[in-house]
């Protein structure tokens, strides 16, 4: 009997593990395969050890786009907290009409990406986009501001953006989270005196830290691997202000069809990622265990 249990679980188990073969470790082999070859579109290709790897680190575009890309996700990631905390602790009060605000919050994350920034583009165009003529109109500038074409603003642009897109994912998850929180603490904590910053620092951190945990971890990889924000509004540019290395690995692998290059550009930052889920992972099972 434990015999064909054991067959029976096997059984049941084997569709799921050959999707995962076929959809996640075999494109991932593949991928680690091409970074040790001279693979091109239309040649078999063949193994070439650490060149493209040496031919790489030596290209002054990646060293940008590792700047480009930390800069990016830190930023991002940042504007996306700050403001989805800001925003769930808002939605988390007594305030009439609460319920339509928290589904009108889900309106931008929601939305093609497609959608959401191409109108971004038109908001940031320099004649005849919303943001240069409501500032034009009330006489913060004197011209107009090239946004996606300034090297001094097209980064920033980018990064509001992408967090206007992103920043109701924050905002549900610790919505979310607010609800697990006993509201007998909030009361005891008043009674005792307790400021609005002390009740968030001493009851609200400690009641998200794991949400808060996993929420950074999973965005931070999102942000790190998005491509729609750049490919759409800056492709890049210009003069690869903009050139994160998601856009790195496009131009190499599609535009000119180097796709050994293109993979050891992603193998690369394999690492970062790798580091960054051992990091959250480690600090996450650390305070479970104190």
């Amino acid at each position: 009997m434990r015999t064909r249990e054991s067959l029976g679980g096997m059984a049941l188990l084997a569709p799921t593990l050959l999707l995962l073969l076929g959809l996640v470790l075999y494109p991932f082999c593949y991928a680690i395969w091409l970074a040790f070859s001279d693979k091109t579109v239309g040649s078999p290709g063949q193994y070439v050890g650490l060149r493209n790897f040496i031919y790489v680190l030596s290209w002054p575009q990646f060293s940008a786009a590792v700047t480009n890309t930390i800069v990016f996700t830190v930023s991002a990631v940042a504007i996306k907290f700050v403001l989805g905390m800001a925003v769930a602790l808002v939605l988390n009060q007594r305030i009439r009409a609460r319920n339509f605000f928290r589904a009108f919050l889900l309106l931008p994350w929601v939305m093609p990406a497609f959608v959401v920034y191409l109108v971004w583009r038109w908001l940031y165009d320099p004649l005849a986009g919303l943001i240069n003529y409501a500032l034009l109109d009330i006489g913060v500038i004197a011209s107009p501001i090239a946004f996606l074409s300034d090297r001094s603003t097209a980064m920033g642009s980018v990064v509001v953006a992408h967090a206007w897109r992103n920043f109701p994912f924050y905002a549900i998850s610790f919505l979310a989270g607010m609800q697990t929180i006993s509201q007998e603490l909030y009361d005891s904590a008043q009674v005792d005196g307790a400021s609005r910053i002390r009740q968030f620092r001493h009851i609200t951190l400690p009641g998200l830290y794991h949400i808060i945990g996993v929420v950074l971890l999973l965005t931070t990889i999102q942000t790190a691997n998005a491509f729609e924000p750049i490919y759409l509004l800056t492709g890049g540019g210009p003069s690869d202000a903009t050139m994160v290395y998601t856009m790195l690995v496009y131009v190499m692998g599609i535009m000119n069809l180097r796709l050994g290059e293109a993979a050891a550009v992603s193998t690369l930052f394999l690492p970062l990622l790798v580091g960054l889920v051992l990091v959250v992972t480690m600090l996450l099972q650390k305070k479970a265990n104190a």
